[in-house]
């Protein structure tokens, strides 16, 4: 028999036979469903696959180290979680396949599903996001008073990005208990590690963020379980961050086209006799804990399930496709309750700012896990003071301020709903939202289509010009989200709404981008009832009635718009569309088929703005009621410039104008 490897020492310390052979079980399961995955795959059965062999250890060892109600959230080479956690090989096998019976429905591949009878989350393709989802996820527990911990891997080249040091920089300043797990396999794809980064060790960089920081042979199931189990029995009690790095190899490519010719064959062979499995089923050999016939029976035993899962997705017909039900999946069904502003009696006069203040107070007292995230906005109260005076109502636990980091308190949002709780991101400007747009883009918005996973996230972003705060706290970036399946966006122009919608969007799970302009904020008043109410989401509202032209716009734009006609004196539908996503077809349909003579407005830049959408639907479904051509009016296509004249210039409110003479006359 072989001797186990030289580097590779078992210590069983007390662990029972018992225990010591359920590991084995474990760390076997995933290695021989992959030697069948590549056999199905060389088939064509299987499309792609990222092998884990070589690292089963970690995934394994870490898992059963957890108690099974505490979340973990893998990458692509952790089949060891999932077969751990005893998810149906059988569903398994389906989602490999893009069938039904997976966890997406067919919609995504591999372990990109998540799956909360199992309390796993499943990634992303870009392999860092996951670790703020996991920072969510452990704040909602610490909220909670909770003794749990959350598990998250990361490689050693998504361990490059941004979201790295966001979520741990997060996870430390919040004293999350998230247990980080680098698996340092020495490449990123064919990248070698003196290509990724400069340090000798992955410890190195845990007393930088002001955490401990361990490191294990992440071949060695013994050790990753021991070490891991120990930390999370401590973490449960003493709530904090560590950075596990596991020392590991993957004996196949990143993925199995691209092979693995960048690797030195001498590397290959030293790291082949490390092999996690082989070398912990020796050393149970030769301890009398496992025999020969013993071994063959549970391998038998594993081969069996693994053929009866297969036949049971091979029964499966590929997915039909079902148009209404791909639409309708985007996003969590919400019959929204109406709640109505209270009628009768004066409704003071409130500023904009001062109604956003009121809908998030009402909020935050209507739901107690209501967690609010932003930059400045606890003792400070926020830049625009919109959250002044909320710390001593409620806490500084549901009142945050963050670092910097808007990518990972995006991803905390997506961690605290699959808790179940609500939250609210500020953006400091809407301008920085850049800095958590993948998280909004490809997690909160796709995660109830991929697993059904809703994402009750409301993403407050201050918007727009006319301070003359230059091309960085100006812009008008509503059009980067109305693109994008699964989000809704929300643009009020008046007190009365920004309340109403505001309260509105918390009551909705899904993710929810809300725009308040800025310059309405302290400049605008009208009347709000003081109780709490909603304003439906997705419905337009006329903001005055004409017969001569409508126009269609939403936010500064219906300020602009009503200015305009009281000077000009012109009689106009000027319909006020509050949602930009969904927009309200059927209102502007109404408003075409009324007046015939269309102009839409917004203070977005003209190329690509949401305003050729409306323009263009109006083309393909009124074009029989329009008696002149749809004009667009809006902002220029340049960044918007810091000199007050230039900024002037920049706005479209002299182009509404001519726009509205010429269309008058036309």
């Amino acid at each position: 028999m072989t001797p186990v490897a030289p580097s590779l020492r078992f210590d069983r310390l007390d662990h029972s036979n018992e225990t010591l052979l359920h590991l084995y079980q474990h760390l076997l399961r995933p290695r021989l469903i992959e030697e069948k995955m590549l056999i199905l795959l060389r088939q064509g059965k299987v499309s792609k696959w990222f092998s884990g062999i070589g690292q089963e250890a970690i995934s394994v060892g870490s898992t059963l180290a957890l108690e099974p109600d505490e979340y973990i959230l893998p990458l692509h080479r952790n089949l060891g979680v999932f077969t751990a956690r005893e998810v149906p090989l059988g569903r398994l096998f389906a989602q490999w396949q893009g069938k039904r019976t997976g966890f997406t429905k067919g919609r995504d591949r591999s372990f990109h599903f998540g799956s909360n009878e199992h309390h796993i989350v499943g990634m992303i393709s870009h392999l860092g996001p996951q670790l703020a989802v996991a920072g969510g996820i452990a704040l909602a527990d610490v909220l909670d008073k909770n003794p749990k911990v959350t598990l998250t891997y990361s490689g050693d080249g998504g361990a490059s990005e941004g979201d790295f040091h966001e979520a741990l920089n997060v996870a430390a300043v919040w004293q999350l208990p998230v247990i980080f797990v680098i698996e340092n396999n020495g490449y990123g794809l064919s990248t070698p590690s003196n290509e990724q980064f400069r340090f000798k060790s992955f410890v190195d960089k845990g007393p930088a963020y002001g955490m401990e920081a361990v490191q294990v042979d992440g071949n060695n199931v013994l050790e990753v379980y021991t070490t891991v189990k120990k930390l999370a029995e401590d973490l449960r009690q003493n709530p904090r961050p560590v950075l596990v790095e596991a020392l590991t190899f993957r004996m196949r490519g990143h993925e199995e086209a691209s092979g693995t010719k960048y690797v030195p064959q001498a590397l290959m062979e030293e790291w082949a006799q490390k092999d996690p499995v082989e070398n912990y089923e020796r050393w149970l050999i030769a301890e009398g804990i496992l025999t020969e016939t013993a071994k063959h029976g549970i391998r038998e035993k594993i081969k069996a399930a693994i053929e009866a899962g297969l036949q049971e997705a091979d029964a499966v017909p590929m997915p039909v496709a079902d148009i209404a039900e791909e639409i309708a999946d985007m996003y969590q069904p919400f019959d929204a309750p109406v709640t109505d502003a209270p009628k009768g009696g004066a409704a003071p006069e409130i500023r904009f700012i001062d109604a956003i203040q009121q809908g998030l107070r009402q909020s935050m007292e209507r739901y107690p896990d209501l967690v609010l995230m932003g930059q400045d906005i606890a003792d400070y109260g926020g830049v625009f003071k919109i959250t002044d005076g909320f710390v001593a109502q409620f806490g500084k636990a549901r009142v945050r301020n963050t670092p910097l980091c808007e990518s990972a308190i995006v991803g905390a949002g997506l961690g605290l709903s699959i808790k179940g709780k609500k939250s609210m991101v500020e953006m400091q400007f809407a301008d920085f939202v850049t800095c958590g747009f993948n998280q909004i883009v490809n997690n909160l918005a796709k995660s109830h289509y991929r697993w059904g996973q809703n994402a009750d996230v409301v993403v407050r972003m201050p918007t727009g010009a006319g301070s003359a705060a230059g091309p960085f706290h100006s812009q008008s970036n509503e059009a980067w989200f109305t693109h994008v399946p699964g989000l809704k966006v929300v643009y009020p122009s008046n007190p009365h709404d920004a309340k109403g919608l505001l309260c509105a969007a918390f009551e909705d799970p899904n993710p929810v981008m809300f725009f308040e302009h800025k310059m309405l904020y302290r400049s605008l008043s009208g009347p709000v009832p003081e109780a709490y109410y909603t304003t439906p989401i997705g419905k337009a509202a006329l903001a005055a009635e004409g017969n001569e032209l409508s126009i269609i716009t939403y936010g500064m734009g219906v300020r602009w718009a009503l200015q305009v006609c009281e000077d000009l004196k012109v009689s106009a539908d000027i319909l006020d569309l509050r949602t930009l996503l969904p927009w309200d077809e059927e209102a502007v349909r109404q408003t075409v088929e009324k007046n015939g003579r269309v102009i839409v407005l917004h203070e977005d830049t003209l190329t690509g703005g949401i305003g050729g959408e409306i323009a263009a639907w109006i083309g393909e479904n009124c074009f029989e009621h329009l008696d002149a051509p749809v004009r667009r009016v809006a902002s220029l296509d340049t960044a918007i410039p810091f000199a007050p004249p230039l900024e002037a210039a920049f706005l479209p409110q002299q182009r509404l104008r001519e726009q509205v003479e010429a269309l008058r006359n036309y």
